[in-house]
């Protein structure tokens, strides 16, 4: 469909063919000299010691899993309010799913208290989901975490460029992972990275990473290895130089393009209060500095929220739905069901959330036209 405003846009120019163009040219394409360059560039974002790049952020989640030790018997207590990778990722590893009710309907992170909640003696990791770039209250997570001898995974796919207290968000725990999607704030088209500044789990991700191999191809192809041993049963989570090049490109555009981000957050919070102020907008106060992956608003109680959407691609508005909730989907229902446990903010947030347009972009007039469908259409 030809979207007069479309939910997300890449922001690739001449820069990014160029880069794509040196590595078909130098003819090395495997995980080579481009990605440690790019694996450098992320630490330096970041200021994390360790960074790898990786083939998705589910498979970062995945190996940040298995360097924890995280496996059957053990629990993770994670938001249902998330894509369904941040679950997935445990359950790869036989850890069971312990879904925790986020914070209020301003503030869609997982909720401290319900962590504390949910804690028993199985729990061996909380993993966090920084949503829409926005913060979670990780002071208070940092906390819990420690008073119980807790790992603690944030899962940073919607935080590139985030921040709390000056620190960047996949920073506070054991291990962040990122995502480099097509619809992310930087993108690879599929692509990740994971950050620690943990020297043993940096090692350990590293070996998993590739097929649980000692030394690499691009060792080998530089004369510093002959061969190589399997100590691990690792996977192939590897970037390629492709995506590498692509990615230190885009790294370099994060920071303005948030900037731009949040220009467009503001005109819109601006106009919705205005011309129809009984749609709520969360993260009017969020912690930090968000990297503004996303813009959701909450409908009025009772709307339906289908045909809303529906009547707003009329107008040519396309729009999204984040998230709806791991524990409904088929494969989690039952478990959920039979635990007997609510999550009665992640239910509302979920049959009202609505996401709107959002690319660095994107013009202010298309900000006008997609509050003017919204007044149209609720």
């Amino acid at each position: 469909m030809n979207w007069r405003v479309p939910l997300a846009d890449i922001n690739f120019g001449p820069e990014e063919e160029e880069a794509v163009r040196k590595v078909v040219h130098s003819g090395w394409l495997s995980m080579g000299s481009v990605t440690q360059a790019f694996e450098e560039d992320f630490k330096t974002f970041t200021n994390s010691k360790h960074a790898l790049a990786m083939t998705n952020a589910t498979a970062a989640l995945h190996l940040a899993c298995l360097a924890l030790g995280i496996g059957p018997g053990d629990e993770v207590i994670l938001p249902s309010l998330t894509f369904v990778a941040t679950a997935n990722a445990v359950r790869y590893t036989g850890a069971r799913v312990v879904f925790a009710d986020i914070d209020s309907l301003d503030d869609f992170s997982i909720s401290p208290h319900a962590i504390e909640a949910r804690i028993t003696d199985q729990t061996k990791a909380v993993m966090v989901m920084h949503y829409g770039g926005f913060a979670c209250d990780m002071t208070a997570i940092m906390e819990i975490a420690d008073a119980h001898g807790l790992r603690v995974i944030e899962d940073a796919a919607h935080a590139v460029g985030a921040s709390l207290e000056g620190k960047a968000l996949g920073t506070w725990g054991d291990i962040g992972c990122y995502s480099f999607f097509a619809n992310k704030n930087m993108t690879t088209g599929e692509g990740g990275m994971l950050v620690t500044n943990d020297d043993i789990l940096a090692e350990k991700c590293g070996i998993l990473r590739s097929h649980g191999m000692t030394t690499l191809t691009w060792d080998r192809h530089r004369g510093h290895a002959y061969t190589y041993d399997v100590i691990d049963l690792g996977y192939n989570y590897r970037l390629d130089e492709i995506r590498a090049a692509l990615g230190a490109v885009q790294l370099g555009k994060v920071t303005k393009g948030n900037q731009r981000r949040a220009e467009l957050v503001a005109l819109y919070q601006k106009l919705l209060t205005q011309k129809i102020p009984e749609i709520r907008i969360p993260y009017r106060e969020a912690r930090g500095i968000s990297s503004h992956y996303i813009f959701p608003i909450l409908l009025p109680d009772g709307t339906d929220k289908l045909a809303f959407m529906a009547g707003m691609k009329e107008s040519g508005i396309q729009t999204s739905w984040h998230y709806p909730p791991v524990h409904h989907f088929s494969i989690y229902e039952a478990e959920w069901l039979s635990r007997n446990e609510k999550l009665p903010i992640t239910e509302e947030t979920a049959a009202r959330e609505v996401t709107l347009p959002l690319y660095p972009t994107m013009r202010e007039e298309q900000v006008e036209w997609v509050v003017e469908a919204i007044n149209k259409t609720i």
